[in-house]
């Protein structure tokens, strides 16, 4: 959300509030409102929760931080806490559990709703952390998207007839190639103003890289071909050892949904893999062996943010590549409104001011940095968010994707996950350090 959320009069950021809310829960329906109640409550992957099971969570996380705690309203349904504590059950075992049904989740998310959007009548942004500037509020927005876009990646992994749709992504307007410079110096990662920034996106702290070239463009589906064709995945002096030993052992032969003969499965359609859109569904140890196998290297998480967001002329930081505005349509592939990655040079306004490309959007990009905190790091509002996940475990992953909605993407938001995880909309840019003597 716009930096100018911290000076919006009360009635106004209602309004915001509500409007987010509603555009979040409009979109829980569509993905659930998509299948009948078979396909809601079975488990299409093991990686995945039913998508019933989401449903409710949404509405239970929801109710814990807004009817009860900022409310301090009576519970709704105490009795169900333990069943949608993500920490409680692993997804594999949540099929088993005694869930709310597909109407009953339903009525209770409404229920939940309803009580929220009257407690946003009258609460006072004041007072305390959790609501100044909506903090709360946007905190719960960006869960329930982030819970879609899950949502999403479990529509992807089902298997039946195609159920979701939307226009195609926009072609592209401007050639992209090569590499772009990013000088070395000092920049500010991270944010201390950003109003529903969350905990692991602060403090607002200065880094110094080193200068870099990177990608003007994530890798595309035709380059990552050519890794594919020339052996890649059969030699093991592209990969890590880790990397090779998880390749043998789940038999990885190209990115998921790929099956072979030049076609590849989204949303339950079959297709010819387009060669100029990002490269999608690669875990963090193949996105590692393409860059080894083509002389280059992930980017540090440091040198991703860089990139998206250092303005050579002001010496600031950005919200944004292309400046402190909220994304729209002609900045990035956002929000569901198309189901694939936009081929790459398709959304020049969104460039950085180096010329790097869909920096946002399209396909959350890998990078070589392990999670874990900033300095001065501060677990807000509860360590759960953050802070259990610290440690090298997994792997910082920016930018969003397609499915990504715009209140939860911002040049400083952090996502992570395990480097063997690509069920999810993952891709990736590469990057290389100077030649000695090497200039922009």
């Amino acid at each position: 959300m716009a930096d100018d959320l911290r000076t919006v009069l009360a009635d106004d950021l209602r309004t915001v509030l509500a409007d987010d809310l509603d555009r979040a829960r409009r979109r829980s329906q569509l993905l659930t409102d998509a299948v009948d109640d078979d396909d809601l409550v079975r488990q299409h992957s093991r990686l995945m929760s039913p998508l019933v099971w989401d449903l409710a969570h949404i509405g239970n996380q929801e109710e814990l931080w807004l009817v009860r705690d900022v409310g301090d309203r009576e519970p709704v349904r105490d009795d169900i806490d333990h069943l949608y504590d993500a920490f409680k059950h692993a997804r594999a075992d949540r099929p088993a559990l005694p869930l709310l049904d597909p109407a009953q989740a339903r009525a209770y998310t409404r229920t939940v709703r309803d009580k929220v959007l009257d407690l946003l009548d009258t609460v006072a942004f004041e007072g305390r952390p959790l609501v100044e500037h909506g903090f709360a509020f946007g905190m719960i927005v960006q869960h329930e998207q982030q819970h879609d876009e899950t949502m999403l990646a479990t529509h992807q992994l089902r298997v039946g007839a195609p159920v979701l749709t939307a226009s195609p992504p926009p072609a592209t307007t401007v050639p992209v190639e090569g590499e772009a410079w990013i000088p070395a110096g000092p920049f500010t990662m991270g944010t201390s103003t950003e109003p529903w920034a969350l905990d692991n996106e602060r403090p607002a702290h200065t880094v110094d890289v080193p200068g870099f070239f990177v990608d003007r463009a994530p890798v595309t589906n035709a380059q990552y071909q050519r890794f594919v064709a020339d052996g890649g995945y059969h030699d093991q002096r592209w990969w890590s050892a880790d990397g090779w030993a998880h390749r043998q052992r789940a038999d990885l032969t190209g990115p998921m949904h790929w099956h072979g003969d030049g076609s590849y499965t989204r949303f339950g359609r079959r297709g010819p893999i387009q060669p100029d859109e990002p490269v999608v569904h690669v875990c963090w140890y193949e996105a590692e062996a393409y860059a080894a196998w083509a002389g280059r290297r992930l980017p540090t998480e440091a040198e991703w943010e860089k990139a998206a967001r250092f303005d050579p002329a002001t010496g600031r930081s950005r919200r944004f590549p292309w400046g402190d505005d909220d994304p729209r349509p002609e900045h990035a592939n956002l929000g569901q409104r198309h189901l694939a990655p936009a081929p790459v040079g398709a959304y020049p306004a969104g460039a950085s001011p180096a010329g790097v490309h869909q920096l946002i959007g399209d396909v959350w990009e890998w990078t070589g940095t392990w999670f874990d905190g900033y300095p001065g790091f501060t677990a807000f509002p509860y360590r759960e968010y953050s802070e259990v996940f610290f440690g090298r475990d997994h792997r910082v992953l920016r930018g969003g994707s397609f499915g990504t909605d715009r209140a939860a993407c911002r040049g400083t938001f952090r996502n992570w996950d395990y480097p063997i995880r690509r069920q999810i909309f993952s891709g990736f840019r590469t990057a290389r350090d100077p030649l000695p003597g090497e200039a922009a």
